[in-house]
């Protein structure tokens, strides 16, 4: 089982990515060689993780939110793209309702002889190593089970936490002296950012207390995180990429954020969150991993386990229930134990 170049393929976003990280590190203690078959929003995170050697990017009709039409001149580019790398193996990896078998056929088309996934579906001849797990347990240990099933067990010492490769770029140029606190507005779906109009109280909140407070997004949200920084903040929102974005929260005391990938950024290196999270998604399943979290908003609101990228309740009350007192209160509590 040990030796050769090895697959894994985490197709959707940043947070995806990055929760994958311990599962990747048991197959590169195994494996001469690992790529990482990455989704357009996860190529960057992708590149952060150690044990990683070459990343390819494809973006999956079956997994992407806005996904592309089937182009059957790029699913034969991709086959024969696998086909060339002389894979001896590959560990699909996914959410519960993502299904691992499409990419499986195109995997065998490529020729790759030992397939491993998580499938709730009958998966005929497409998988060698077909892994069940529990339902809603955190989906960094979900990854690392299957790697597990399919051969390849932690190293020695493994923490089994997030992690990212260092040196990270200097960011203190644009963000100052250490011990800032973070708050991130946006997410990849509505139903899971953090409240605009709480996102501006809470900054507002934090500056009045004292603390110096740098506002992220990404480019897209480069409108509304001006419109909160205005409340006492550093704006940089599309100012930073992924690795950079990184040191940023590396060097902040706090993160205040949605559920979206750069919650789980600071949990990679080591920053406290607290998490505004809309339970269109279980918590335990996504929640920050491995690293001190608060976790606010109602979890039994009638949008829980939805999926939904859109609020399906009006006024979102999972989360119009969270004051900027009791992110406050969180903030406290973290620095304290801190």
């Amino acid at each position: 089982m040990n030796g050769g170049t090895v697959l894994i393929a985490r197709l959707d976003s940043m947070g995806d990515v990055l929760l994958s990280g311990p599962a990747v590190r048991a197959v590169a203690h195994g494996a001469d060689r690992v790529v990482y078959l990455a989704g357009p929003r996860g190529a960057e995170a992708a590149a952060l993780l150690p044990g990683v050697d070459r990343i390819l990017t494809w973006c999956a009709p079956w997994i992407a939110a806005d996904p592309p039409p089937v182009d059957r001149r790029e699913v034969t580019d991709l086959v024969g793209r696998l086909s060339g790398l002389g894979l001896d193996a590959a560990v699909l990896l996914t959410s519960f309702h993502q299904s691992p078998l499409p990419l499986a056929l195109l995997l065998r088309m490529a020729g790759v002889p030992r397939i491993s996934a998580v499938s709730e579906d009958y998966p005929g001849s497409l998988l060698d190593v077909r892994h069940h797990v529990a339902h809603g347990i955190p989906e960094s240990e979900r990854m690392l089970s299957l790697a597990e099933a399919a051969g390849y067990p932690p190293p020695p010492g493994e923490t089994g936490r997030l992690a990212v490769r260092r040196p990270l770029p200097d960011t203190r140029w644009l963000t100052g002296p250490d011990g800032y606190a973070v708050v991130h507005v946006g997410a990849d779906a509505p139903s899971r950012e953090l409240p605009p109009d709480l996102a501006a109280k809470t900054v507002a909140a934090l500056t009045e207390r004292g603390h110096r407070v740098l506002v992220t997004g990404s480019a897209d949200e480069a409108d509304l995180a001006a419109e909160v920084a205005a409340h006492g903040g550093t704006d940089l929102a599309g100012r930073t990429t992924v690795a950079a974005l990184a040191d940023v929260l590396d060097r902040a005391a706090v993160l205040v954020a949605g559920n979206t990938g750069p919650a789980h950024l600071a949990a990679a290196v080591g920053t406290p969150v607290v998490s505004l999270f809309s339970p269109v998604v279980p918590a335990s399943a996504w929640a920050p991993y491995g690293t001190p979290v608060r976790v606010l908003g109602d979890q039994r609101a009638p949008c829980a386990d939805t999926r939904a990228r859109t609020c399906p309740v009006p006024g979102h009350p999972c989360l119009a229930s969270v004051s900027s007192d009791d992110v406050l209160t969180a903030v406290d509590e973290l620095l304290g134990e801190r």
